[in-house]
């Protein structure tokens, strides 16, 4: 259980792409760390882009950076809701100022573009958000994953394998 005490948290809202959302959640698991899901509210069911459930277990505002070993945002429709609540924005700066592994994948760079974070760094995301990201001052590449300090960042679900092996080595070392 190479992730036995770590604490990460991963954001949730409704439209998230099912993939991106799960198997990060179950590997972290595997691995041994403690994952907790949050929301604009705790408790509260979010559905997939392709209808899984996901139950927040504390609302975003609730969330404290210092409580937690890394953040992982998901893609799908999810990251367009979530960059526009204040406590997303706050938490991810937060966790980026603490240096602890940020994860993103497919749209999730569009939080970090709002969180105004990406300056300097290089890092990927789906073709389609690459504009944004590359206005947002990113060095964007078309890779699998892409790490930078402790912004890991990848594609598309092909991708997870390598995005999640990278994400828990990284972890790891934290």
């Amino acid at each position: 259980m190479q992730l036995k005490q770590k604490k990460v948290i991963s954001l949730v809202a409704n439209d998230y792409e099912d993939l991106e959302l799960w198997y990060p959640v179950l590997r972290l698991q595997e691995a041994g760390a403690e994952v907790h899901l949050a929301g604009a509210q705790a408790d509260e069911t979010y559905l997939g882009k392709h209808g899984l459930p996901a139950k927040s277990n504390l609302s975003i505002a609730d969330a404290a950076a210092d409580q937690y070993d890394a953040i992982v945002v998901p893609g799908g429709w999810a990251p367009d809701k979530l960059r526009q609540n204040p406590d997303v924005i706050k938490l991810i700066q937060q966790m980026d100022q603490a240096g602890k592994p940020i994860g993103i994948i497919c749209h999730a760079g569009w939080v970090l573009v709002s969180a105004d974070i990406l300056k300097g760094r290089k890092a990927t995301s789906t073709p389609a958000i690459k504009d944004d990201m590359i206005h947002a001052g990113a060095n964007w590449v078309d890779e699998p994953v892409v790490v930078d300090g402790h912004l890991v960042s990848s594609r598309r679900p092909p991708d997870l394998p390598v995005y999640m092996k990278t994400f828990i080595e990284l972890l790891v070392e934290v």
